[in-house]
């Protein structure tokens, strides 16, 4: 798989947002934010804390399904915390695999077409870490290809910026692994945007956009009210031949309590996204709003 194949943000680019930004939400309340906004997608955050989990029964995912079905509005992707460059011992081993086989199931069942994974590799070697989350997103590949599910790398923690984790998904060699461009991370890893695209290349599933106040104040900001460079991020997609089906605004609320509650901001969001992708220059490489 090239790495080098760039990627394009076409006209018809759908967008989404993540219940990080509403934790805990009921996913008929999410459904009602989500048209009432005009977004097209959901991120569903798959942790026990909220209503959609690895732990939910068959009644319960087609029950979930149906209810976006009804809506007329797509399961982007599970968002998992599996951590899959992180030193295990036996048990930790069989743990993660059984994660990473649970979260795909889930995937399936639910309709999504992608799931989330993080590194987490934290200060080990890279070269250890990356040789084992290689083998783990391998052993799991056959399954995801099965079921029709894309698991995704998110440029995250030790592997923050698309160099780092393309290493790992050159190394995998499988469509059904790709990445998730998480923008802050990459920017917070001093890579340009052109540079992540690139670096991604075909690997790249969808793009997570949002924005802060400056890389030593990450709480979540409006987008377009902080400091992320993301017209360069959506010139760098639109510079290929490659479609990026998606945005995704992962608005983290839940890890900062004191921010803005999301639901006031969601159809702002919208009409800045809209605006950014009508008017960004295609194939320009400015770093900054």
């Amino acid at each position: 798989m090239p790495r080098h194949e760039a990627a394009t943000c076409a006209p018809a680019v759908r967008l989404g947002f993540s219940t990080l930004g509403v934790p805990g939400m009921p996913v008929a309340e999410v459904l009602r934010l989500a048209v009432g906004a005009g977004y097209q997608g959901v991120e569903l955050r798959a942790h026990p804390e909220e209503p959609v989990h690895p732990l939910l029964g068959t009644r319960e995912r087609a029950a979930v399904r149906e209810q976006f079905a009804d809506a007329g509005v797509e399961v982007l992707a599970v968002a998992g915390y599996a951590r899959v460059a992180a030193a295990q011992d036996a048990a930790g081993e069989e743990e993660l695999a059984h994660e990473l086989s649970e979260l795909v199931l889930l995937a399936a069942d639910l309709g999504a077409p992608y799931v989330r994974v993080f590194p987490g590799g934290g200060d080990r070697p890279a070269a250890e870490a990356e040789a084992d989350a290689v083998r783990r997103l391998a052993a799991v590949a056959p399954l995801a290809a099965e079921r029709r599910v894309r698991v995704l790398l998110e440029t995250h923690d030790s592997h923050r910026t698309g160099l780092a984790a393309a290493r790992i998904l050159d190394a995998v060699g499988h469509r059904q692994v790709g990445a998730l461009w998480d923008v802050l991370h990459s920017w917070l890893g001093g890579e340009e945007p052109a540079e992540t695209c690139a670096a991604l290349g075909a690997h790249l599933g969808y793009v997570q956009v949002k924005d802060v106040a400056s890389a030593e104040d990450t709480a979540p900001l409006p987008l377009g009210a902080g400091v992320l460079p993301l017209p360069a991020v959506l010139s760098a997609l639109a510079y290929g031949t490659r479609p990026v089906g998606w945005l995704c605004w992962e608005y983290e609320k839940r890890w900062y309590p004191g921010a803005p509650d999301l639901p006031a901001l969601l159809a702002p969001a919208r009409v800045h996204l809209r605006h950014l992708l009508d008017t960004v220059p295609r194939g320009a490489s400015e770093s900054s709003d």
